[in-house]
C-alpha cells in the first residue's frame, strides 16, 4: 500500500467488506507489477490515497455474493475494465473505452487503524485477497501457471490487442517495438505469433537483448540518436510499415514517428504525463502520410480475448516465461517496484501460496 504521492510503499493490514450483491472475494494467487503502478505511486495519474496498488492478477473465487454465477473455486483472470455494456461505446463495440471505466482508484474497504482505503483501478491485487464485481472477475482454466496467467489481464491482453486489433499487423510487415518492459514484450510476442518481420526491438539498456529475442524479436537495437537510421538501415531504407511506443514519453513517440515508414502507422501502448507533449510539424504530418493511435487496453474486450489467451496458454501456443523476470513474495514487492523504475526485468509477478 502506498499513503500518498510519493511515498515508499509497504505492506499493510487492511480490512475489506463481504461481497455484496454481483461481488465476489478472490484469493489472490498470483499479481504482477505494472509500470502504471509506478504511475499511481509518483502521481502521474493522481489517484487518492491511501492506495492498495496492483490490477494485473489470477486468484480463485473464495466467496460469493447474492446474485452471481460464479462458484466458489472457479479460477480467475481480474480484469481491471470490466465493461458496462451499456454507455455508447460499449454499444458501439468498443468496450475497452467503456464510460464507466475512469481509470482511478475506488473506494474499498479500510485500512487497518479504521481510515478510508482506495484500491488500484478497482481491483488493488497485490493483496491477498480482493472484492471484486463479478464483470471484474473472467473465468480461466484450472491448471494455468499462476505467473504467467496473471500477465493475461494487462499486460499480453495490452500488447497483443495492440498488435492484433489496433494496428492489425499482417504477415510480412516490419515491425518496430520501442521499450521492453512486460507489454513491449507482449507485442514482441504478438508480432511474431502475427508472422511479422522483421521484428526490431529496442531499449535503453543492453540487458533486455536477450529477453527480447527469446520474446519474437528478431533484431534488438539500443535507444539512442542514431534509432531511426538504424531502423531504416533493417528496412532497405524506409521505416517499418508499424511502430510500437511502449514507454509513454513524448521521446519516444517522436522516435517512433521517425522510424516509421511513409504512409506507416505508429501506435502508441504507453502512458505518459499529461504535461509531455508531443511536437510535430504540419509539413511532415501531410508529406509522411503515417498514422498516429494509441491502443487503450488493446482495443480489446477481454471478457471474449482473455479466454481465448488463456487456452493458447493451456495448449502451449502461447509460451509467457519470457516475459516473467521472477516470482517473489508479498514483502519484496516495494523491491520490485524499486527494480521496475530502474528498468530491470520485465514483469516480477507477486505469488501467494495455495
Amino acid at each position: 500500500m502506498v499513503r500518498g504521492r510519493g511515498a515508499t510503499p509497504a505492506v499493510e493490514d487492511v480490512r475489506l467488506p463481504a461481497p455484496g450483491p454481483g461481488e465476489l472475494r478472490v484469493r489472490i494467487r498470483a499479481a504482477g507489477i505494472c509500470h502504471s503502478d509506478l504511475a499511481m505511486v509518483d502521481g502521474t495519474v493522481a489517484p487518492a490515497y491511501p492506495l492498495v496498488l496492483g490490477h494485473e492478477a489470477t486468484g480463485v473465487v473464495a466467496e460469493a455474493g447474492p446474485g452471481t454465477r460464479l462458484a466458489v473455486g472457479t479460477p480467475v483472470v481480474l480484469n481491471w475494465a470490466p465493461a458496462c455494456r451499456a454507455c455508447w461505446h460499449c454499444r458501439h463495440g468498443e468496450p475497452w473505452l467503456c464510460a464507466a471505466n475512469t481509470g482511478a482508484s475506488v473506494a474499498r474497504g479500510e485500512t487497518a487503524d479504521g481510515g478510508p482505503l482506495q484500491v488500484t483501478l478497482g481491483l488493488g491485487a497485490l493483496a491477498e485477497e480482493v472484492v471484486v464485481p463479478e464483470r471484474a472477475a473472467i473465468e480461466v482454466p484450472a491448471g494455468l501457471p499462476p505467473e504467467q496467467a496473471a500477465l493475461l489481464g494487462c499486460a499480453v491482453l495490452t500488447g497483443t490487442g495492440a498488435v492484433r486489433n489496433t494496428a492489425r499487423v499482417a504477415p510480412g510487415e516490419s515491425v518496430v517495438v520501442i521499450g521492453l518492459g512486460g507489454v513491449g514484450l507482449a507485442v514482441l510476442t504478438a508480432a511474431r505469433r502475427a508472422g511479422a518481420g522483421p521484428i526490431l526491438a529496442v531499449d535503453v539498456a543492453e540487458a533486455k537483448r536477450d529477453l527480447a529475442l527469446a520474446a519474437g524479436a528478431t533484431d534488438f537495437l539500443r535507444s539512442d540518436d542514431t534509432l531511426a537510421k538504424e531502423v531504416r538501415a533493417r528496412t532497405e531504407g524506409r521505416g517499418v510499415d508499424h511502430a510500437f511506443e511502449c514507454v509513454g514519453r513524448s521521446v519516444t513517440i517522436r522516435a517512433a514517428w521517425r522510424s516509421t515508414r511513409r504512409g506507416g502507422a505508429v501506435t502508441v501502448v504507453g502512458m505518459g504525463g499529461k504535461d509531455d507533449l508531443v511536437s510535430l510539424s504540419a509539413l511532415d504530418i501531410f508529406h509522411s502520410a503515417r498514422t498516429l493511435r494509441s491502443s487503450v487496453y488493446g482495443s480489446s474486450d477481454p471478457d471474449r480475448e482473455v479466454p481465448e489467451l488463456a487456452a493458447a496458454l493451456a495448449d502451449g501456443s502461447l509460451d509467457l516465461a519470457p516475459l516473467v523476470s521472477g516470482a517473489i513474495p508479498l514483502d519484496e514487492a516495494p523491491a520490485a517496484l524499486d527494480r521496475l523504475a530502474r528498468g530491470e526485468g520485465a514483469r516480477w509477478v507477486v505469488t501467494f501460496p495455495d
